[in-house]
C-alpha cells in the first residue's frame, strides 16, 4: 500500500479547521449590550445593577489593566430556534493560549444569581436545550481586564504587576456577545475528530492502529458534505464509529480522571481577584455538575471557599449541592496550597487542623489527602504531619519539572524524619491542567515509572488559574477515551478511590525517604525577603500571643482567651503562605499588601501579649521568655540599656541587676567574653573567631565576607537561582567605617558601615554579649541593586560529612560533597531558624531570625585541612514579575555559634527569633508547662479550639534521637489525652499523670506529641 499520511493528515486537518469548527454554531443573533465602567476597585451587584449603562459596539476596546467592566445584554431568541440548543456564545477579546491571567467574565441574571464564567476556552453559557422560542435574555456580565504579567515571554519587566504602576490604556478589544444555536451533531464530530488525530499522530508509524484510524478518517471526509456539513455530519460519525468502539488492550494503563482547577490564591494577580476568580470557576464547575453526572470535581483550600461562601452565597449553596451529590469533592484539608518548605512547623499543622476542620465543619467530609500539586519542594517533616492530621495520601506533581534528575518514582511510600511513612503518588501525565489530549495520554503511559508494579495513575483535567476549570469538551473526551484502542483507559472517579486501588494493587511500592528536594525554583528561598520576615515574625508573635493568653487565662480573674482573634490572625497569616506569596513570586501588588497585612498582624499581636502580660498584674518590672529553653542572657531594657537575666523556659523573672560570669571587653577591634574572641579586621570581616573553650580558631578565612553575586537566571526571574550566579561576584572589602559602639560589659558591638553597587549601604553591628558564645550580625540594609543576589560567607575550620538544616519539627541532614548529580543539584537549599556544620567532637551553627536561603560547600585547603563554608542568601533583586522586588531597607540579624551542639543550635534559634519581653507585671505564675529531659521541646501552648478550657500543648523531640523526659503543668491537672493535631483523642495513645502530677514523655528522633490537658477542679 502507498503511503499517503501526509495527504491525509493535512486533508484532516483543513477540512476540521476550516469546515467542521465554524459549523458547530449554526445560526447566530448579536445581543444588544451596553457598558459601564467601574471607578477603582470591583463593586457589588447591586451598584452595578443600579448603575448608568451607555451602547457598546462589538471591536471596541475595553478594560483597563485591573479594571472592572459591567455589560449588560439583552435579546431574545428567534422563535424559529424552537427546539434547538440555545446558548449565549462571548468572546471578550481573548488572547493568547493561556487561558488564566487574561480577561475573565461572570455572567448574572438580573436578580443578582450567578449563572457561568465566560473565559477562553469556556466562552458559552447554556440558555435552553431545547428552547421554546422567544425566551426573553437579559444579564448583567461583571467582566475583569487583568494583564498578562508573563506576556512576551519574560523578555522585559512590566509595570502592570500593581495597579499603582499599570496605566488606563484599554487592554482588551470585544469580539462577540451572541445567540447561538449549539448544532449538537457537529460539536460531537469535531470532538470524534480531535481524539482520533491527536491519538492516531501519537501511536507509532509501525502500528496497525495509526493506519486504521488514518483510513476511517479519509473515508469520513469523504462522507462529509461540504457545502453542507450539519446535514452530513451523523453520517460522518457513523463512519468512525468503529474505529471509536474498538476497545482497549487488557493490559492498557488505567488513568483515573479527576476534575480540578488549581487556582492560585495570589500570583500574577492580587488577592481581591482570586476571590473573583474562584466564583467564576466554581460557578462553571457547578454549571458543568448539572450536565455530567459522572463528573467529579476534586477542590483544595478552605481559604477559598471560605471567600465564596461570604461574598458568593448562592455558589456556596450550589457546591454544598454538589458535595452532598458526591461530584464535588474537598479535597487537600489545608487553609491554602502554601509553600512546601517555608512555613515553621505550627504553622504547617495549623494549615492541616484549620482546612480539615473547615470541611468537616461545612460539608460533613474528613479529607484523607494532602493535595499539593504545585509547590515548589517538600518538607520531609511532612509525612507525620499528614498522618498526624489523619491523612492517608500525598500529591504532587512538581517535581517533574526537576531540572537535573528524574525522580525514580511515580506512585511510592515517602518516609519522614521521624519514619513515618504516607503513600504518595506523582500523576506522570506531568501537569495540573490536563485536557486530555493524545499527546498527555501518551505522555502519561511513556513516562509511568511503576510499570510491572501499578497499573494505574490520576490525571487532574481542567484550566486553572481563572481559566474556568475543566470543561464539557475535556468531559466529551474522557468518555470517548474510557476503553479505546490503542489509549490508556480513562475514568473519571475520586482522588480516595484513586489513592485505595493504587495502594491495593501496589502495597509493597518502594520508599523514598527525606525531603522532595525540587531542582528548580531554588531563589524561592530568598525573594521578597519583606514577605519572608513578615512571616517569621507572624509566626513568632502568634506563639508568643497563644502562649500568655493561656497564662493569663489560666490565673488573672475575669481575662477572656482571645479565641476568635488568634483564629482570625493564624488564618491571615496561613493565607500569606500560600506557594506564590511566601516564595516571593508574585506581582508588586501582592507583596505591597503582604508587607501592610503582616504589619496589622504584628500590632494586633503585640497588643493581645501585652494585654494578657497586663492582666498578670502590674507594678513592676519582669522579662518575659516565650522560647522552650530556659534563658541567662542580656536583655534591653525599656531605656535602651543592657541588663543581665535569668529566665525559665515559658516563664518569667523579675528584671535584677544580676551579674554574668563572663563580661565582655573590648579593646581596639577585639570583642572577648572568655568564651569566644571575636576580632574584626580593617575591611570589616572577622579576621578571627576563637573559642576559648576548645582552644582552637573557628574560621579558615575571612569570616563574615560579603559576596555580590550577578544573579540573572535562564527564566523565572524571582522563581531561580542557577548555578552560573557563583561565576561572577564582587566581594565588600571596602567599609566607610569600621568603629567600636559599645564596650559594656555586658555587651560589646563594633559597627561596620558599607556602600556599594548602585547606591545600596549596608551597616552592621557585630555584637557579642556576656555569657554567651553567640556572635550577632545585626544588618540594615538599603538595597538598590538589580539582578544581584548578596551572600553572607562563614568559612569554618571543620571537615563536615553533612550539613543539618532546621525544618519542621526537626532538621535534615545534606551531603557536602557533590558525588552525585542528585548532591550537585542542591547548590542552594532552605532551612528556617538555623544551619550546623560540624565534625566529630565540635560543630559550628549559623543562625538567623528570617532568612531561609544557603549553600554549604567543602574544600581542601593546601595545609591538609578542610573549611566547610555556610553561605547565608540575604537578599536578591529579581525584575520579574516585580521590577522593584526587595528595593529599599531591611532589618534582619544572623549569628555565629562557635562550639555548637544540635541542642545549642535549637536553644539559640528560639533565642534570636523570640526576643525576650520587658514589661511591667508585678509578679507571674508558673510557667504553664515545664518540661525536664533533653531533647524534648515545647513548640506550642494555647487552650483547645473547642472552648473547653482544656490547654493543649504540642512537643516534638529536636536533637534527632530518643527522648524521655517529664511534663509538669503551674495548674492543677485533672487528666490528659494524647491527641491528633486537631486535638482529638488518639485511642491506642496514652498519657499517664503520676503521683507528682507529671507526664512521662517517651519520643522517637523527631516524633511530634499533642498533649490534651484537663484542668482540675481549682483552675479557672
Amino acid at each position: 500500500m502507498h503511503d499517503e499520511r501526509r495527504r491525509i493528515e493535512e486533508r484532516v486537518e483543513r477540512v476540521h479547521t476550516q469546515r467542521i469548527k465554524p459549523a458547530i454554531y449554526a445560526a447566530t443573533v448579536p445581543f444588544e449590550v451596553e457598558a459601564w465602567q467601574a471607578p477603582g476597585e470591583p463593586v457589588p451587584f447591586a451598584e452595578a445593577a443600579a448603575a448608568p449603562y451607555e451602547p457598546f459596539a462589538m471591536d471596541t476596546p475595553w478594560g483597563p489593566p485591573w479594571g472592572t467592566t459591567w455589560f449588560r445584554m439583552r435579546g431574545q431568541v428567534p422563535a424559529e430556534w424552537a427546539g434547538k440548543r440555545v446558548e449565549a456564545v462571548i468572546d471578550l477579546g481573548f488572547v493568547g493560549d493561556w487561558p488564566g491571567n487574561q480577561a475573565e467574565a461572570l455572567v448574572h441574571l438580573t436578580d443578582g444569581t450567578p449563572l457561568k464564567a465566560v473565559n477562553p476556552l469556556n466562552q458559552y453559557v447554556a440558555i435552553a436545550n431545547p428552547a421554546t422560542g422567544g425566551e426573553v435574555i437579559d444579564y448583567l456580565v461583571e467582566a475583569a481586564s487583568n494583564p498578562d504579567i508573563l506576556a512576551n515571554n519574560f523578555s522585559a519587566p512590566t509595570p502592570m504587576g500593581d495597579i499603582l504602576t499599570a496605566g488606563d490604556k484599554p487592554l482588551y478589544t470585544f469580539q462577540r456577545a451572541d445567540l447561538a444555536v449549539l448544532d449538537e451533531e457537529v460539536w460531537h464530530l469535531d470532538l470524534d475528530l480531535q481524539v482520533l488525530t491527536e491519538l492516531m499522530v501519537h501511536l507509532a508509524e509501525h502500528e496497525p492502529r495509526r493506519h486504521e484510524i488514518m483510513h476511517a478518517l479519509d473515508r469520513a471526509m469523504d462522507t462529509l458534505d461540504l457545502d453542507d456539513v450539519s446535514g452530513s455530519a451523523a453520517a460522518v460519525r457513523e463512519v468512525l464509529a468503529p474505529v471509536l468502539a474498538r476497545p482497549a488492550h487488557a493490559s492498557a494503563h488505567t488513568v483515573s480522571g479527576v476534575g480540578h482547577a488549581h487556582i492560585d490564591s495570589a500570583w500574577l494577580w492580587p488577592i481581591r481577584e482570586t476571590k473573583r476568580k474562584t466564583s467564576r470557576t466554581f460557578s462553571n464547575v457547578t454549571s458543568l455538575a448539572d450536565e455530567y453526572e459522572d463528573f467529579i470535581f476534586a477542590c483544595s483550600q478552605a481559604q477559598q471557599y471560605e471567600w465564596v461562601r461570604d461574598n458568593y452565597p448562592k455558589v456556596w449553596s450550589r457546591i454544598q449541592d454538589s458535595v452532598k451529590k458526591g461530584q464535588w469533592a474537598p479535597v487537600g484539608g489545608m487553609w491554602v496550597e502554601a509553600d512546601g518548605n517555608l512555613p515553621g512547623g505550627e504553622a504547617m499543622a495549623r494549615q492541616l487542623i484549620h482546612g480539615k476542620r473547615f470541611f468537616i465543619e461545612h460539608f460533613g467530609v474528613e479529607t484523607k489527602g494532602v493535595w499539593l500539586p504545585d509547590s515548589f519542594g517538600y518538607t520531609a517533616a511532612y509525612p507525620q504531619l499528614a498522618k498526624l492530621a489523619g491523612n492517608e495520601w500525598f500529591l504532587t506533581q512538581k517535581i517533574s519539572w526537576n531540572q537535573t534528575n528524574k525522580f525514580p518514582h511515580h506512585t511510592f511510600w515517602w518516609e519522614g524524619i521521624d519514619g513515618t511513612r504516607i503513600f504518595t503518588h506523582f500523576p506522570p501525565v506531568d501537569t495540573y491542567n490536563a485536557r486530555f489530549s493524545g499527546e498527555e495520554m501518551d505522555r502519561a503511559v511513556r513516562n509511568y515509572r511503576e510499570k510491572g508494579g501499578g497499573t494505574r495513575s490520576l490525571a487532574p483535567f481542567g484550566w486553572g488559574d481563572g481559566g474556568g476549570g475543566p470543561t464539557r469538551e475535556i468531559m466529551e473526551r474522557a468518555r470517548r477515551l474510557a476503553d479505546l484502542e490503542g489509549s490508556p483507559k480513562v475514568v473519571i472517579e475520586h482522588p480516595d478511590a484513586f489513592f485505595a486501588k493504587a495502594r491495593e494493587e501496589y502495597e509493597e511500592a518502594p520508599v523514598w525517604n527525606g525531603e522532595l528536594y525540587l531542582e528548580l525554583h531554588r531563589a524561592t528561598y530568598t525573594s521578597q525577603a519583606r514577605t519572608k520576615q513578615g512571616n517569621r515574625r507572624s509566626e513568632h508573635k502568634l506563639r508568643e500571643a497563644e502562649l500568655w493568653a493561656t497564662t493569663a487565662a489560666l490565673h488573672a480573674p475575669g481575662y477572656a482567651y482571645p479565641y476568635e482573634k488568634l483564629d482570625r490572625l493564624w488564618k491571615t497569616v496561613l493565607l500569606h503562605q500560600f506557594h506564590d506569596i511566601l516564595p516571593g513570586s508574585s506581582i508588586a501588588w501582592v507583596h505591597r499588601e503582604a508587607e501592610a497585612e503582616y504589619a496589622r498582624v504584628a500590632e494586633e499581636l503585640e497588643a493581645l501579649t501585652a494585654e494578657a502580660v497586663a492582666a498578670l498584674g502590674t507594678g513592676g518590672t519582669r522579662v518575659f521568655n516565650t522560647s522552650p529553653c530556659d534563658r541567662a542572657e542580656v536583655v534591653r531594657t525599656a531605656d535602651g540599656t543592657p541588663a543581665y537575666v535569668e529566665v525559665p523556659a515559658g516563664g518569667s523573672a523579675p528584671l535584677t541587676d544580676a551579674e554574668p560570669a563572663q563580661p565582655v571587653k573590648a579593646k581596639g577591634l577585639v570583642l572577648d567574653n572568655g568564651l569566644v574572641r571575636v576580632q574584626v579586621a580593617e575591611d570589616g570581616t572577622l579576621s578571627s573567631v576563637y573559642d576559648l573553650r576548645s582552644n582552637r580558631e573557628v574560621l579558615a578565612d575571612k569570616g563574615n565576607l560579603l559576596r555580590l553575586h550577578t544573579d540573572l537566571p535562564n527564566y523565572w526571574d524571582a522563581w531561580d537561582i542557577d548555578k552560573h550566579y557563583k561565576n561572577r561576584f564582587t566581594d565588600l572589602l571596602s567599609p566607610d567605617s569600621v568603629e567600636v559602639v559599645s564596650a559594656d560589659p555586658l555587651l560589646g558591638a563594633i559597627r561596620v558601615t558599607r556602600s556599594f553597587g548602585k547606591g545600596s549601604t549596608l551597616t552592621q553591628t557585630i555584637t557579642l554579649r556576656a555569657d554567651s558564645p553567640r556572635v550577632d550580625f545585626e544588618t540594615e540594609i538599603d538595597w538598590h541593586e538589580a539582578e544581584k543576589i548578596l551572600k553572607a560567607g562563614f568559612p569554618v575550620d571543620v571537615r563536615a560529612a553533612h550539613s543539618s538544616a532546621e525544618i519542621q519539627f526537626g532538621h535534615v541532614q545534606r551531603p557536602t560533597h557533590t558525588n552525585t548529580s542528585w548532591e550537585a543539584a542542591r547548590f542552594e537549599v532552605s532551612g528556617h531558624r538555623w544551619v550546623h556544620i560540624g565534625e566529630p567532637g565540635y560543630g559550628v551553627a549559623v543562625i538567623n531570625d528570617s532568612t531561609y536561603g544557603h549553600d554549604v560547600s567543602r574544600t581542601v585547603r593546601e595545609d591538609g585541612g578542610t573549611t566547610t563554608s555556610v553561605h547565608l542568601s540575604l537578599v536578591r533583586a529579581p525584575r520579574i514579575p516585580d521590577p522593584e522586588a526587595d528595593q529599599g531597607k531591611h532589618r534582619f540579624t544572623y549569628s555565629l555559634l562557635p562550639g555548637a551542639t544540635i541542642g545549642d543550635a535549637v536553644a539559640e534559634g528560639y533565642a534570636l527569633n523570640l526576643p525576650l519581653r520587658v514589661a511591667d507585671a508585678a509578679g507571674a505564675p508558673e510557667p504553664v508547662v515545664s518540661v525536664d529531659g533533653d531533647g524534648v521541646t515545647v513548640e506550642a501552648v494555647k487552650l483547645a479550639d473547642d472552648e473547653s478550657g482544656d490547654v493543649v500543648v504540642r512537643l516534638y523531640e529536636s536533637s534527632g534521637g530518643r527522648a524521655r523526659g517529664v511534663l509538669r503543668t503551674g495548674f492543677p491537672l485533672a487528666g490528659a489525652q494524647v491527641t491528633d493535631l486537631l486535638e482529638r483523642p488518639l485511642p491506642d495513645e496514652a498519657a499517664e499523670i503520676d503521683d507528682d502530677g507529671g507526664i512521662a514523655v517517651s519520643l522517637r528522633p523527631f516524633q511530634v506529641l499533642t498533649l490534651r490537658l484537663r484542668r482540675g477542679a481549682t483552675g479557672r
